[in-house]
């Protein structure tokens, strides 16, 4: 295909594919896309291990890193990123509600309780300390010192220490936006790709649906490439956002029930029988909107008597050690734990009817990605 986002990149199709697993991230590279790595979950050294493993796995194809440098976090957070006490600062500037909240979550679903420091500090070790501007900044040095093609930021405008990195590294960055607002923003500030990101999207979103965004964003922005995102499963999809003047397409939600995806046994069996209408965009999970799948855990927080999500990266501290336990429960056939279990994902997890290969996935698509435009060349035609 011959877009922008394949000249660029030199990929066979213009599909980048958002994952937190290293599998899924080489099998679309090695399918002709461009795979990309979420980093947040990760420590600096895991990131590097998972890194090396792809860079041996994809014959020198390209593939890129998505980290998250979110604009505005807790400023309790954001002292303990500085090292202004550590992990003990982060986790006391998380109120006490929080954890009795919790507790009183798993025993109304008869969840046996984690150990609740170690999980805390587990967490705070994680992606809650990622999130930080200096944590992320670590992420972004390893990034860097691997042979990646793209870096992307999921969360706001990149940092100019962000972009003068990867710049100096030659390296493209991209950015996700949900307004054309923000885009300019972005553009302004330096980013090479623009990834429109629609309310149908899993993870964190805005509210404008993907077909009324990318226009919007494409004519906002031009010549700058962008991509679209949010609700894109399938190949008919792929090509009405092509048409909508796309360069590409940026798709999360498609793989987490390949058979390499890292998504929880439990949680992948939800997603496969899940409708369009059983997400829910919610601050239960990170302290900002994302969209994921709606369970008890959602619910609870959206209760009158609970307490309120904290920000982004307090939050998280409260989440998901807490539902990494649950994930590892709800394995066991537990029926409350199961109740509780969810994970990121967009609307577009109606079409998430079957376990395939990634490559597979990436076929079909191109597949019906081509039958799609040939129907409309024999519309136009007649």
């Amino acid at each position: 295909m011959l877009t922008d986002v394949c000249a660029r990149f030199g990929i066979e199709f213009p599909l980048l594919a958002f994952s937190h697993c290293r599998d899924v991230v080489a099998a679309v590279t090695n399918a002709g896309g461009l795979g990309v790595l979420g980093a947040v979950a990760y420590t600096p050294e895991r990131l590097d291990e998972e890194l090396r493993w792809i860079d041996d796995h994809v014959g020198g194809r390209p593939y890129g890193v998505d980290v998250l440098v979110p604009a505005k976090i807790d400023e309790s957070a954001r002292r303990a990123g500085r090292g202004d006490g550590g992990l003990d600062t982060m986790l006391a500037a998380v109120p006490p509600e929080h954890w009795t909240f919790l507790h009183d979550l798993f025993a109304k679903y008869d969840v046996p309780l984690p150990d609740l420091d170690r999980a805390r500090r587990s967490a705070t070790r994680g992606a809650g300390t990622q999130v930080t501007p200096e944590g992320a900044t670590a992420l972004i040095d390893v990034s860097l010192a691997h042979p990646i093609a793209l870096i992307a930021n999921a969360l706001g405008t990149p940092p100019p220490a962000m972009i003068d990195r990867a710049r100096a590294a030659g390296v493209p960055v991209a950015a996700l936006v949900g307004t054309a607002e923000h885009a300019r923003r972005q553009v302004a500030a330096g980013v090479d790709f623009i990834v429109a990101q629609g309310g149908e999207a899993g993870g964190h979103t805005g509210e404008i649906s993907t077909l009324v965004l990318v226009p919007e964003v494409v004519d906002a922005v031009a010549p700058v490439p962008v991509l679209a995102a949010g609700g894109i499963a399938s190949g008919r999809q792929m090509a009405a956002a092509l048409a909508l003047g796309a360069s590409g397409v940026w798709c999360g939600s498609v793989w987490l029930t390949t058979e390499e995806a890292e998504t929880p046994p439990a949680v992948k069996e939800k997603l496969l029988a899940a409708t369009s209408r059983d997400t829910v965009r919610s601050r239960s999970r990170t302290g900002k909107p994302a969209r994921q799948l709606r369970s008890a855990w959602t619910d609870a927080w959206e209760e009158p008597d609970s307490p309120a999500p904290l920000g982004m990266p307090l939050q998280m501290i409260v989440a998901e050690g807490a539902l990494r336990h649950i994930d590892k429960i709800a394995e066991t056939g537990h029926p409350g734990a199961r109740a509780l279990a969810n994970y990121f994902v967009g609307q577009c997890v109606g079409q998430l009817n079957t376990i395939k290969p990634t490559r597979q996935v990436v076929y079909d698509m191109i597949e019906e990605f081509a039958a799609a435009v040939d129907r409309l060349n024999t519309i136009t035609s007649t």
